[in-house]
């Protein structure tokens, strides 16, 4: 049967045989792969009242240990989003008291992003379920198919310099 890949290699094939277009097969289905996550794990958080970016934000401050609190370049990095569009996120999150700012006891110019008793209950609250829906969205491949993909997927991205979150 194939995929929607298929058809469009298939297309090239016929209109360009000169081109190997295989690297668009593998190109071509993570993009689309991306896309459809997205969309899936969009409708997900919607569905518990958040915004995939607004999880991202506490699961990332959540992550880091107590007392759940970074920078916001810290997040920034973790985020890969511009600096304007992290500020936007805390003060959004801020808004709806699920996270707060706080000087850094150390140096009074610097500040620091904070999960407030709320954010962590609301961020461990999802944690399960959204795994859970990962999951869900996995049970294509059985469990040493996901193992491998992970490989695969660890060693493109080790070889394009993703080796940090931050």
């Amino acid at each position: 049967m194939g995929d929607a890949v298929d058809q469009l290699l298939t297309q090239w094939g016929r209109e360009r045989p000169d081109v190997d277009v295989g690297p668009m097969g593998v190109i071509g289905r993570i993009t689309r792969l991306s896309r459809l996550l997205d969309r899936e794990l969009k409708e997900f958080f919607a569905g518990h009242g958040l915004e995939r970016w607004e999880f991202d934000v506490l699961a990332t401050l959540r992550r880091s240990g107590p007392p759940y609190e970074l920078t916001a370049g810290a997040l920034n990095r973790a985020a890969m989003v511009t600096s304007g569009a992290i500020t936007n996120r805390i003060d959004r999150l801020a808004a709806r008291g699920l996270v707060e700012r706080v000087h850094d006891e150390e140096d009074r110019r610097s500040v620091r992003v904070r999960l407030t008793g709320q954010g962590r209950t609301m961020v461990d609250e999802m944690v399960g379920p959204h795994v859970a829906n990962e999951a869900r969205l996995l049970a294509g491949l059985t469990s040493e198919e996901r193992d491998r993909l992970a490989g695969l997927l660890r060693g493109l991205l080790e070889s394009l310099g993703d080796t940090s979150i931050g």
